[in-house]
């Protein structure tokens, strides 16, 4: 399968900040590919780099071509910040994007499939979040693009909503639309991503399926046991227990022998408010390759951030 985007030893610096540190990928055709990290990681920055609206080291083609030769009408993207004018209603902003290309979708069918049809004659500036958001994911379907490149699309928007236009970025790849997307959700990422990159401190830690990646990194399934108990209470058991916050953990408990868990706490004495199984998810696996929370920051994070800020304002 042809690649539609390809990242050879990507580099960038803010200042004396290292943002991306030879990052490479490959995209496929028609793949959906998930870019997951914490607020500063360099997310924002490799999808500038990989659309052409920064200057970086390295090498980057789309469709074979510099990201800033490629026909326009070929992209869509959607950065993290976009304000459109707040005085027009959803109805004109599309159509305002759509008289930019030659061969548009049609207005009233991209309202339809981000669910705005009610609310398409509202100003902009007084739709709810989430449905700005959507006329802005939107604005990027009008021209029916080859790749998809999305900033974390799903900011803002309510549940139900998430759902809508996961649905939607499913039937764009099923027929054959290559996205690429950041996201702070582990569960967007699991369930919309054929691969993901784990990014952090400006290089992809790993990259797989989410299948492969909670094989390899995953570890243990567990009972997570709400009680300040102290795990030592339970030495002389089979598990390996471990603090988790204010509750317990429990790893290596197959779903058959809860009940052994339980019969286990009841012996020990400890009192418990509550009890639940957990299997690894992508969440475990950014634990395990980073060794920190996805929304965790620190202060390097947060100079790259900064620094990508004032890019932008420039």
């Amino acid at each position: 399968m042809a690649a539609a985007l390809i990242a050879d030893e990507v580099r960038r610096e803010y200042d004396d900040t290292v943002a991306l540190d030879g990052v490479s990928l490959s995209v496929d055709e028609g793949e959906v590919f998930a870019l997951v990290g914490p607020n500063g990681a360099g997310k924002t920055t490799l999808v500038r780099a990989l659309t052409g609206t920064t200057a970086v080291e390295g090498t980057i083609s789309v469709f074979d071509e510099p990201p800033q030769t490629v026909a326009r009408a070929r992209l869509g993207v959607l950065p993290q910040a976009f304000s459109p004018a707040g005085r027009l209603t959803a109805r004109e902003l599309l159509t305002y994007y759509a008289g930019l290309y030659d061969t548009p979708r049609d207005v009233g069918g991209v309202l339809d499939d981000m669910g705005l049809s009610g609310t398409a004659d509202t100003r902009y500036e007084n739709l709810s979040g989430g449905q700005q958001r959507r006329t802005c994911v939107g604005a990027t379907l009008i021209n029916d693009p080859d790749l998809l490149v999305l900033d974390e699309p799903t900011t803002g928007i309510d549940p139900a909503g998430r759902r809508t236009l996961w649905k939607l970025l499913e039937d764009l790849a099923a027929g054959g639309t290559t996205i690429l997307l950041t996201t702070h959700y582990m569960a967007e990422a699991e369930h919309l991503a054929d691969r993901v990159g784990l990014l952090a401190d400006g290089k992809l830690a790993a990259v797989g399926s989410p299948g492969e990646l909670v094989a390899e990194y995953g570890g243990d399934s567990r009972v997570e046991i709400e009680t300040d108990a102290d795990p030592a209470a339970l030495d002389g058991t089979s598990y390996r227990v471990e603090s988790k916050g204010t509750d317990l953990a429990i790893y290596g408990v197959p779903a058959a022998e809860i009940s052994t868990v339980v019969a286990d706490l009841d012996r020990a004495g400890i009192d418990y408010d509550g009890l639940t199984w957990q299997q690894p998810d992508l969440e475990d696996v950014y634990l395990a390759v980073t060794e920190r929370d996805v929304d965790g920051k620190t202060a390097e994070d947060t100079t790259i951030q900064h620094a990508a800020e004032r890019e932008v304002a420039q």
